[in-house]
C-alpha cells in the first residue's frame, strides 16, 4: 500500500501538485485548484494572499488564478529545507513569510505615498509604473529590507512558478514539460 502512495505523490508532484490540507487530510493538487475550491490558508491571511496576487498578476499575468497565494502560502508552511521558493535559493532566512509580509507592506506603504491608496487599486497603468520602478530599485524612499529588486525577483519566479511550472503553462509556451529528468545510472 505504501507504494501505491508513494507513487501517487510522485506523479502528483511530478505535475506540479502540492500537499494541500482539506479537511484535516493532506491532498495533492495543483494551486490553482486549491484555490478555485478556496482551500484555507495557513500562514497567510486572505488581506495579505489578496495582495500578494494583486502584486503577483500585474507581474505575471495568470497567476492570480493559477494560485500564487496557495503555492506561497503552502510553501511558507512547510520545512524551510523544503521549500520550493526562489527566496530559498537566494539564502534568504526563514522563517519565509515574514519576506512576503515585509515586501507587501513596504508595496503598500510606497503607493500610500504616492498615489493615496494601496497596490491592488491602482491602475493597470500605475501598477506597470510602480512594478517598474521598483524593478531598477528606483523608489527614493524605500525602506527594506527587502531590497526592491528582491521583491520584484521573488515575486516574478512564484508568478513564473505557478503560470509557466505545470504541464499545462509548458503547453502555452509550446516547449515539452520537464520537470525532472532522470539519470541514466544512480547516483
Amino acid at each position: 500500500m505504501e507504494t501505491v502512495r508513494r507513487r501517487a505523490f510522485m506523479k502528483g508532484a511530478a505535475a506540479g501538485a502540492l500537499a494541500f490540507t482539506v479537511g484535516g487530510t493532506e491532498v495533492l493538487m495543483l494551486p490553482r485548484e486549491a484555490r478555485a475550491q478556496k482551500v484555507p490558508l495557513k500562514v497567510l491571511s486572505a488581506e495579505e494572499a489578496g495582495r500578494l496576487e494583486a502584486v503577483s498578476e500585474a507581474l505575471v499575468p495568470g497567476a492570480r488564478d493559477a494560485g500564487v497565494a496557495h503555492f506561497v502560502d503552502q510553501q511558507c508552511s512547510v520545512p524551510p529545507h523544503e521549500a520550493l521558493l526562489g527566496i530559498r535559493i537566494a539564502n534568504v532566512r526563514p522563517p519565509f513569510v515574514n519576506f512576503y509580509r515585509a515586501a507587501l507592506n513596504e508595496i503598500d506603504r510606497q503607493c500610500q505615498a504616492s498615489h493615496g491608496k494601496p497596490f491592488a487599486q491602482l491602475t493597470a497603468a500605475e501598477q506597470h509604473a510602480f512594478i517598474g520602478t521598483m524593478r531598477v530599485g528606483k523608489h527614493p524612499d524605500w525602506k527594506g529590507p527587502p531590497a526592491q529588486q528582491a521583491i520584484y525577483g521573488a515575486f516574478r519566479t512564484d508568478g513564473v512558478d505557478v503560470v509557466y511550472g505545470t504541464v499545462e503553462g509548458s503547453e502555452k509556451l509550446g516547449v515539452p514539460y520537464m520537470a525532472h529528468i532522470l539519470p541514466p545510472t544512480r547516483w
